[in-house]
């Protein structure tokens, strides 16, 4: 059966999803470890199907200003990922990494907006290599872009490009932890419908 809305998914193709996201965080928790030279851990992750609104809410409301790195996939998927960076997540990256923090995100220079690109970066394409390597995907990613905004902004974006196929969205979530800091890992995925049917035929649990 094709899939023509998120909210169609069935408890195996969820539970599938959840497995990626579970071995995609992992593996983003332990390249994040070989960039910041101290270990990162990550709770068990949750993946969820979220309407735009309950998205935003997820990320803590519409307002509050915070920071993300965006990235387009192609080939045999296509859509968009977002990794959530707020404040005091970019202030532990900024620490281990330049050894110095900000109190607000003007404060940004060029240094430390491209660390924390990079950081977005492999939170990213360690996921999709995860998920491109269980279901034997070719998948290419653009090069990353960091914007910073109102969080409500932020998340238009998927639901500009994709938000005439369904007002859903795929958000992975959980706890990052390093030097007894607990650091959210919010990432928000966005296949066009065709590809999200493909990954699930790819991954032989697409229900007949």
């Amino acid at each position: 059966m094709v899939i023509k809305n998120y909210q169609e998914l069935n408890s195996l193709e969820i539970d599938t999803l959840r497995e990626i996201g579970s071995i995609g965080t992992g593996n983003a928790a332990t390249a994040l470890s070989g960039m910041l030279g101290c270990p990162v851990r990550i709770t068990l992750p949750e993946v969820r199907i979220m309407g735009y609104n309950e998205a935003i809410d997820w990320i803590g409301g519409p307002e509050p200003v915070t920071a993300g790195v965006l990235v387009h996939i192609s080939n045999q998927m296509n859509g968009i990922m977002l990794s959530v960076q707020p404040l005091e997540f970019i202030n532990v990256i900024l620490e281990k990494m330049l050894s110095h923090s900000i109190d607000d995100y003007v404060e940004l220079d060029e240094l430390q907006r491209s660390a924390l690109v990079e950081v977005g970066n492999i939170m990213i394409s360690t996921f999709i290599n995860a998920l491109s390597g269980l279901a034997d995907l070719k998948v290419d990613l653009t090069v990353p872009c960091l914007t910073v905004d109102m969080q409500g902004a932020i998340l238009a974006v998927p639901m500009a490009e994709y938000g005439g196929q369904s007002d859903y969205l795929m958000t992975i979530g959980g706890n990052f932890s390093c030097d007894g800091h607990e650091l959210p890992c919010r990432l928000i995925l966005s296949p066009d419908l065709r590809s999200l049917n493909f990954l699930l035929r790819k991954l032989g649990v697409e229900d007949g």
